[in-house]
């Protein structure tokens, strides 16, 4: 199996997953949070979203030179808005990786923040960390946000205590 066509069926796994997660935070919850320190429910649903959106850089620009004080973060306003941003994203995703070849994964990409290099590797390995990961491991937490308001934890890769086979 092509690299490329293993980063598509794990990209198709794990937004399918995060989006069962998705639906089941309750719209009068998003401003909660677990500790002062932690993302609020929203922030945290919002920032997973953006996830989804690095693959469009990663695939079609060579750099993403990062301004943090220019930068307007996605925020959602309810469930419903954030599945269909979720969704219209992960849409975008797909088309972009539908057009990736083989050679372009080994490509080098940048990413810099107000023009200094942070770092670069092939645009695999940024996919892999700043989509696929990045995700998983955000949806982590979410899923212990959801345990912590007594919603039913989704089947992530095997049942949950909430959700038997």
């Amino acid at each position: 199996m092509k690299v490329v066509n293993s980063m598509i069926q794990q990209f198709e796994h794990e937004t399918q997953t995060t989006r069962r997660h998705f639906e089941r935070l309750p719209d009068d919850k998003l401003d909660w949070r677990p500790h002062e320190k932690s993302f609020t429910a929203g922030a945290l649903a919002s920032h997973i979203v953006e996830c989804i959106r690095w693959g469009d850089a990663i695939f079609n620009l060579d750099e993403l030179d990062f301004d943090p004080a220019t930068y307007k973060p996605y925020q959602m306003a309810t469930v419903a808005d954030l599945l269909t941003t979720f969704d219209a994203d992960v849409a975008r995703g797909r088309q972009v990786l539908a057009t990736v070849d083989e050679a372009a994964l080994e490509q080098l990409w940048r990413l810099k923040v107000n023009g200094r290099t942070f770092f670069e590797k092939t645009r695999e390995d940024v996919f892999r960390d700043f989509t696929l990961n990045h995700l998983i491991h955000h949806r982590g937490q979410f899923s212990v946000y959801l345990r912590l308001l007594d919603v039913a934890v989704p089947g992530t890769y095997g049942p949950t205590a909430d959700e038997k086979f």
